[in-house]
């Protein structure tokens, strides 16, 4: 059984920065694929970026390239979403998700199968 918490959501004024950290469980992590997402009120889920945690292609969604990057550490089965130059419209609920599998770039290709519970971003402006 995998299990993800993430966790370092605040909130911060537009142009800052922010880290999140996502720390998983589970023998399946060792060789898996991580993606990160996030969802704002009314709106559908969006795809940040999704990579593996044994090499491989990251891709990160238009509206993000640029700005957020990812860094992992294995041995740790910690994840971090390294967020600059935030603006208001990155506000969501962002959830880190895990699977065996990636379909496609993983972004808008589903399912996922497992999700953690979700840290809250606000920025203003």
């Amino acid at each position: 059984q995998v299990h993800l918490v993430e966790s370092g959501g605040d909130s911060v004024q537009a142009g800052g920065s922010l880290r999140i950290s996502c720390v998983g469980s589970g023998s399946a992590l060792s060789n898996a694929y991580i993606g990160w997402f996030r969802q704002a009120p009314g709106k559908q889920r969006e795809g940040v970026v999704t990579f593996s945690t044994t090499g491989g292609r990251t891709y990160y969604g238009d509206s993000v390239k640029g700005r957020f990057t990812i860094s992992q550490d294995n041995a740790k089965n910690t994840w971090y979403l390294q967020m600059n130059s935030l603006k208001p419209e990155d506000t969501a609920v962002y959830y880190c998700a895990a699977d065996v599998f990636r379909y496609g770039d993983g972004l808008t290709h589903g399912p996922w199968r497992w999700w953690g519970q979700g840290t809250q971003v606000t920025v203003s402006s």
